[in-house]
């Protein structure tokens, strides 16, 4: 279990595959962990150096301040991290929050940013009271009292009937994560329009989209397509959020031959 320092705190972070592969950084979703990407590593590792790290105030990295954080300082986090970490330019899958840090990472570092796979994301995700109101769930009775809720915006019935264990498993992730983090990450979302970075963005970008997903629906991340030049819309049936769980043998592929794509063909529509 690797640690190291970034945005002034201890940062946990995962690193696996060829020393000398192509960067690929995972960016794990609200309420989730590095364990996000436990079906993607294998695949990707067979060709890049993958590293995943839990964001501020998630998983092993929870030491974070009880305050609200922003897009900015979290992208910030991400660019320290590569520099604790030796790693001048990577490419970039983030799912949910993950994907806002990625689209705002670009933006501010585009000659650090190989690629792009913005997965179940959008440029403005829910309402201000919206999340307000999660927080304050959140901060007046504990993780627990949002968990159920959360499980089926993440998970189709189906999953939920057929992979319970895997189900119960994401349960317990959420229900473990700080207070303090998830409600400092809330704030993040609640307060990012990416829209203007959206546009400087340069780096090929693929949107990946699940069809059952109630929080960032396929027309949300379209707009997201239409928003950054030259991106592309791929969109899993039979998914809600949390995709690359659900169906990750088409995530899996569908996300390598983006990244083993010319560089042209990464960027057309």
């Amino acid at each position: 279990m690797p640690f190291t320092r970034a945005g002034g705190l201890t940062v946990h972070y995962d690193i696996t595959g060829p020393q000398d592969g192509p960067p690929v950084v995972l960016l794990n979703s609200l309420g989730t962990s590095v364990h996000l990407w436990d079906a993607q590593v294998p695949a990707l590792a067979e060709r890049h150096r993958v590293v995943r790290y839990d964001m501020r105030g998630h998983g092993l990295s929870a030491s974070a301040p009880e305050r609200e954080y922003t897009m900015v300082q979290l992208a910030d986090d991400l660019a320290e991290l590569l520099d604790a970490l030796a790693i001048e330019r990577a490419a970039l899958v983030g799912l949910s929050i993950g994907g806002g840090v990625a689209q705002r990472f670009a933006a501010a570092y585009p000659a650090r940013t190989e690629r792009l796979v913005l997965c179940a994301t959008g440029n403005r995700i829910g309402t201000a009271p919206m999340w307000n109101e999660r927080m304050e769930i959140a901060e007046r009775n504990g993780m627990a009292a949002l968990t159920e809720g959360t499980l089926g915006r993440w998970f189709t019935a189906a999953m939920h009937a057929e992979r319970p264990v895997d189900v119960d498993g994401f349960r317990l992730m959420l229900s473990r994560t700080p207070v303090a983090g998830y409600v400092g990450c809330c704030a993040a979302v609640r307060d990012a329009d990416l829209a203007a970075d959206d546009a400087r963005i340069t780096a090929p970008t693929l949107v990946i989209a699940g069809s059952d997903d109630p929080s960032t629906p396929p027309a949300l991340c379209a707009a997201l397509r239409d928003a950054i030049p030259g991106a592309s819309l791929h969109v899993i049936d039979g998914a809600a959020h949390i995709l690359n769980v659900e169906r990750p043998e088409e995530f899996n592929r569908v996300v390598r031959e983006f990244l083993h794509a010319p560089a042209a063909a990464g960027r057309r529509r």
